[in-house]
């Protein structure tokens, strides 16, 4: 058989030039990066995507093209970490569960943007918080922990399957001192809560968080502030637990009330407690494990849906660990 009798041709027609342009990238960006994974050659034509290759590289083009349908189809552009994550999907054997993931919205911010669990470890991690009245969040930056649960927290109160949120994370220091910050305690812990600050204004925009907040439906405090509460219809985030003692984590666990769940986060790696403390993240979670309607979900490096490039930092750090 001769070399040209060996190539294929396969033709995605698309909806509209918005999918066209998301599919494409910037400057064909996508299209170049899927051409380099998988040796097939990609050429968009007006509203149609023409893969050509040989069949085992055309069907891989086209299978990592499909894939990623739910997000080009609504004209929402590809990111590398979409790619990437596609493609760890077919390699391992799981692109149907992917397809699935992919299809399904969690809510779309002020702004129209759509969030979706983005990996198949992410989607098991929802799941588990939608059934378990508490649920454990282990994994390293970027893996979606505090962002994902956040989401479930907002589209639960809007349901009305709880009355308010809180979210609270230990103040501990990671090489600064909360003392030369000005103000009041709620002022110096402030900038160890502006991550959760910054996840609800791009999910609700800053004057219904901040009204949402003044009605105290929304509650973002530091953990001291949880001591001898019972919180009832709540739905409880815990960031940043790594950073709780065995104690914090006691008095935090035992807040829980009637028709209310907590989620609790951390990256087990990133402990700022003095030297020889024990992490209450790292007990509570060996501790709860085995406990009805408690989950523990471990996320790792295939889970950061940061910049590529913090999945790298994150697998050479766990190397440098591993020594």
């Amino acid at each position: 058989m001769s070399e040209a009798a060996s190539i294929a041709r396969f033709v995605i027609d698309l909806p509209d030039s918005d999918a066209a342009l998301a599919l494409s990238g910037e400057g064909q960006k996508i299209l170049h990066q899927i051409q380099e994974l998988t040796g097939a050659s990609l050429v968009m034509r007006g509203l149609q995507l023409v893969i050509g290759g040989p069949p085992a590289q055309l069907e891989r083009a086209a299978s990592v093209v499909e894939l990623m349908r739910p997000i080009w189809q609504e004209g929402h552009p590809i990111s590398d970490v979409d790619l990437e994550v596609a493609i760890n999907a077919l390699d391992q054997g799981r692109g149907n569960a992917h397809a699935e993931l992919s299809s399904q919205v969690l809510a779309r911010s002020q702004r129209g943007k759509v969030f979706r669990a983005r990996t198949l470890r992410q989607k098991e991690y929802l799941e588990a918080m939608d059934r378990n009245a508490l649920t454990f969040a282990i994994g390293p930056a970027g893996t979606g922990k505090t962002f994902l649960a956040t989401v479930l927290a907002v589209r639960m109160l809007g349901e009305r399957k709880v009355q308010r949120i809180l979210l609270t994370r230990p103040a501990v220091e990671a090489g600064e001192r909360l003392g030369f910050l000005p103000g009041d305690l709620q002022q110096k812990v402030d900038p160890y809560l502006r991550p959760i600050y910054d996840c609800l204004h791009s999910l609700l925009g800053l004057e219904k968080t901040t009204a949402l907040m003044e009605k105290g439906v929304i509650e973002v405090a530091p953990l001291a502030y949880m001591r001898g509460r019972t919180l009832d219809d709540a739905f409880v985030i815990l960031d940043e637990a790594q950073n709780t003692t065995s104690a914090q984590m006691r008095m935090a666990l035992t807040r829980l009330g009637e028709r209310s769940r907590m989620v609790v986060t951390g990256d087990i790696t990133q402990v700022d407690l003095p030297n020889g403390q024990l992490s209450g993240l790292v007990e509570a979670s060996q501790l709860l494990d085995s406990v009805k309607g408690v989950a523990v979900c471990r996320l790792s490096s295939e889970d950061v849906v940061r910049h590529p490039l913090v999945q790298r930092i994150v697998k050479a750090y766990a190397s440098l660990d591993e020594r």
